[in-house]
């Protein structure tokens, strides 16, 4: 099996944007620019007045004047010059006559009775600036300026905005078209009134299509085809002789003696992957599949989805999956889901065995229960991926394989995969009746607390995760490392000793930016370690070790050699790494790869050894140094983790 990741990876790398064409700006909505949008003509195109009042030469300042015209929005006043000593009333947008330097509020004017041949005159007030409340030509818009860049998204407002600079038709990547199928001799069409035994009524087509027809593309229908493998082939071959982008089918792809799925589509194309270590959603097929069809000269190419049957385990898929490629053939630039991180607002049992994308209700709380705003997850209970009830959740919580109960207001990724709702649920302390019915009996829960802040700061180890990276702090890209840290703190909390309290943040690859954030968190925040992820390399913009090394007060050179021998039995390329790795003041301070499954590693090689370190920062003396063993006692097959842990054994080392 390989990870979500690294299945994500090869979908993606699998898969090439559509051919652009061009289509009139009305039927552009929802989809993605594919080349940038100047503008033909400055906007305004003239000098035009921000308010109600009247033109005047700045110059003259307050007085009585003679109002020479009227100028109004659209084409009055065209050719009137205004002299000194002359005003011209302007309404909000109309043009500024040639002479005049400044508007004058009307709120700063006031009506004047004269017996003058002039058949109006005005007080003027106050005195202004030329410019004064005037649009100057181009100022909002300047000819040649990029109105639109490739890769962007066509909403209302863009709309408006290419109308404003007369742009009609705009190129965009279309959507693509996509085929969907069940298969399963126990389905029946949702409009089956009475289910004879053994039947069910297939929702995962509907749940397809509706999440298909989201993202606005063109769909086809292939129906429901029972497990049988000459009618399935048959399906097939008019799928694929039709002009579609993607397949997606649902059931079929275990290990049933009747998933037929799974080696028809091995049979005809490349599949890239078959299994991916996550829960639900394990079984997961994703094929590339080459299609020569008639009166064509060249072949296409056809990515097929594989989605298991169980309803929550099939959406689960879409959204990792399946989605992300749509809109990499939509001309997304960004086609990662999107990833926030939330509180957990009980506590969750994850899977033993696999990374659970757990289903859960996320919502933004100005009180979150934690002293600051921030995002709260309730789950949606049962998590069996047969329960569509589950998948009435807004976010697939991101939570990693350990055999511990996640605490209540632990900080977890989370995918969104729909809107975040409006309304509010029930506080923390109303959601714990969650436990008696989700976690069994025999589960232990460590470190509970319906409230974090109630714990001793003894219990409480406060944690910052900084990930440095240009593409991640432009929005150009996911941030995989930052998530994949989080995980692994929060599941090693009894090794670290206490509930781990996170701060994160995302920076360019600048020195001054990174020396800011580290000074800040162990100066101001005074955080207990500072895990930082990526730049440590040998490419001109890594530059994470200068900054690191700039502001420690101690090195420590024992942690960098830990994690150098966990990462060389990866991958000979770690000895490329310049990591760095210190104390400032009260604080451990360390520089981990960018590689998300490297942060891993390096953190499970650390793990043994940052208890006692951190309490020896702190100056906590109580624990002993682990004892020393001698090479000539140590056997050959221990790894180093293992001598550590009976030297601490035999030391009464309680790390």
């Amino acid at each position: 099996m390989i990870s979500a990741d690294e299945a994500l990876d090869l979908v993606l790398r699998a898969t090439t944007r559509l051919a652009a064409h061009e289509v009139p700006i009305i039927d552009s909505v929802g989809f993605i620019v594919a080349e940038d949008v100047v503008a033909p003509d400055p906007h305004p195109s003239y000098r035009a007045s921000v308010k109600d009042g009247y033109a005047v030469v700045a110059s003259d300042g307050p007085g009585v004047y003679p109002v020479i015209t009227k100028s109004r929005a659209g084409s009055d006043g065209v050719g009137v010059v205004v002299e000194s000593c002359t005003v011209v009333y302007v309404t909000t947008g109309g043009p500024i006559p040639e002479g005049a330097d400044a508007v004058i509020q009307v709120e700063d004017t006031k009506p004047y009775s004269s017996t003058s041949n002039h058949s109006s005159m005005v007080e003027i007030l106050t005195k202004v600036s030329p410019g004064t409340d005037i649009r100057a030509v181009g100022c909002d818009i300047k000819k040649g300026a990029t109105v639109l860049k490739a890769g962007e998204k066509i909403g209302s407002s863009e709309i408006g905005l290419l109308a404003t600079v007369g742009v009609t038709h705009v190129k965009v990547y279309p959507k693509p078209s996509i085929a969907v199928l069940s298969t399963g001799d126990e389905l029946v069409n949702p409009d089956t009134k009475f289910l004879n035994r053994g039947h069910i009524r297939d929702s995962n087509r509907s749940m397809l299509f509706a999440a298909c027809m989201q993202e606005k593309c063109n769909l086809v229908d292939f129906g429901i085809v029972p497990d049988n493998e000459k009618h399935l082939n048959s399906v097939l071959d008019e799928v694929f002789s039709s002009p579609i982008d993607v397949l997606i089918t649902s059931g079929g792809v275990s290990m049933g003696d009747r998933d037929f799925v799974k080696p028809l589509l091995e049979k005809r194309g490349t599949m890239h992957f078959s299994k991916v270590n996550i829960k639900p959603g394990k079984p997961i097929t994703f094929t590339e599949i080459s299609v020569q069809r008639k009166n064509e000269n060249f072949a296409r190419k056809c990515l097929a989805f594989g989605l298991p049957g169980n309803p929550a385990s099939c959406l689960v898929c879409f959204h990792l999956f399946v989605l992300p490629a749509i809109r990499h053939l939509s001309g997304w630039l960004n086609t990662h889901p999107p990833r926030i991180l939330t509180r957990l607002a009980q506590p969750v049992k994850s899977d033993s065995h696999r990374p659970e994308f757990h289903r859960a209700v996320v919502r933004f709380e100005v009180d979150n229960g934690y002293g600051h705003p921030g995002f709260v997850a309730e789950s949606t209970g049962f998590q069996m991926s047969s329960r569509l009830l589950s998948m009435k959740a807004n976010a697939l919580l991101e939570l990693p394989r350990t055999a511990s109960i996640i605490p209540a207001g632990s900080l977890v990724p989370a995918v969104l995969i729909s809107d975040t709702p409006s309304f509010s649920l029930g506080r923390i302390e109303n959601s714990m009746n969650f436990l008696s019915s989700s976690l069994d009996s025999s589960s232990q829960i460590v470190n509970v607390e319906k409230n974090i802040d109630n714990e001793s700061h003894s219990s409480r180890i406060k944690v910052g995760i900084l990930t440095v990276s240009d593409t991640v702090s432009l929005g150009n890209g996911p941030d995989r490392s930052g998530p994949r840290a989080i995980s692994v703190v929060n599941s090693a909390s009894e090794k670290l000793g206490g509930t781990p309290v996170l701060t994160t943040a995302v920076v360019p690859d600048e020195v001054e930016k990174i020396k800011n954030i580290l000074q800040k968190w162990s100066d101001i925040d005074k955080l207990d370690l500072i895990l930082t992820l990526g730049g440590t390399g040998f490419t001109p913009r890594d530059v994470t070790p200068e900054a690191t090394k700039s502001v420690i007060e101690k090195e420590t050179p024992g942690l960098l050699f830990v994690m150098l021998q966990e990462s060389l039995k990866i991958t000979p390329f770690a000895m490329l790494s310049r990591a760095a790795a210190g104390i400032r003041r009260g604080t451990l301070i360390i520089n981990m790869p960018g590689n998300p499954n490297a942060v891993a590693e390096c953190m499970d090689a650390l793990l043994p050894a940052l208890k006692h370190a951190l309490k020896q920062i702190k100056g906590d003396k109580r624990e002993k140094h682990p004892k020393h063993v001698p090479h000539a006692e140590a056997k050959p097959t221990d790894t180093w983790e293992q001598s550590f842990k009976q030297a601490s054994t035999q030391s009464g080392c309680s790390c």
